[in-house]
């Protein structure tokens, strides 16, 4: 697993399918108009967890979709950094699955559906001279051992490249962050005591199972 020490942040509506999924409402209010800029959220430190760990669901929460998604480490700060220059601050990449409670909001950011203990699995890191085009991989997402989903880094809105740059304009990407370059549309969705697992060209495999969260028992005098 690759430990980060600072922050994941994660960017909405990159692949052009969850852009066309969106979009209709991006229209309507408050937005009236789609987003310019990327759309980011954080993943903070109780969601990371290591491949095999069980992912545990808390009563109330019959399913999951599997957040298959790039992640991008860091070599050194990346601050107003160019597209052309932006692939030459990347230490590696690593597998990532955004694990989310199915919602609809886009007014409000998705707080409880995607910062859960374990909601955030983080695969090995690969070095950057492993990977030539981070915009030409394949990402496959499996049920229980069943292919289910297939996507490609390559129908991203913006590259690998432009993302580093768009948000690296107003803040800083350093050692220790993790960057994800975002989800598709229609991922699959798996429910407790099924495995999730998912694939990247030349990054391995990600697998953590379902289960349900312990009931806390309240303390007697």
């Amino acid at each position: 697993m690759f430990k980060p020490t600072r922050t994941v942040v994660g960017a909405m509506f990159e692949f052009q399918s969850a852009w066309d999924a969106a979009a209709s409402a991006m229209a309507r209010e408050p937005h009236h108009r789609p987003p310019v800029h990327p759309v980011l959220y954080i993943k903070p430190a109780n969601t990371w967890c290591a491949p095999g760990d069980a992912v545990a669901l808390p009563d109330g929460v019959d399913e999951v979709e599997i957040g298959a998604t790039l992640g991008v480490a860091f070599a050194r700060t990346a601050s107003r950094v160019s597209a052309r220059d932006a692939l030459g601050f990347v230490a590696g990449y690593c597998i990532v699955n955004d694990v989310t409670v199915p919602h609809t909001s886009l007014l409000r950011p998705p707080m409880k559906q995607k910062c859960r203990d374990g909601f955030c699995p983080i695969g090995p890191l690969v070095p950057a001279s492993a990977v030539p085009d981070p915009s030409a991989l394949e990402i496959r997402s499996y049920v229980d051992g069943e292919l289910r989903h297939r996507a490609n880094t390559g129908t991203l809105r913006r590259s690998v490249a432009q993302l580093i740059a768009d948000v690296s304009e107003f803040m800083s990407l350093a050692p220790g962050d993790l960057l994800l370059v975002g989800v598709p549309h229609g991922v699959p969705r798996a429910r407790v005591g099924q495995r999730m697992a998912i694939e990247i060209d030349g990054l391995g495999r990600l697998e953590n199972p379902l289960v349900r969260e312990p009931v806390m028992q309240e303390a007697t005098a």
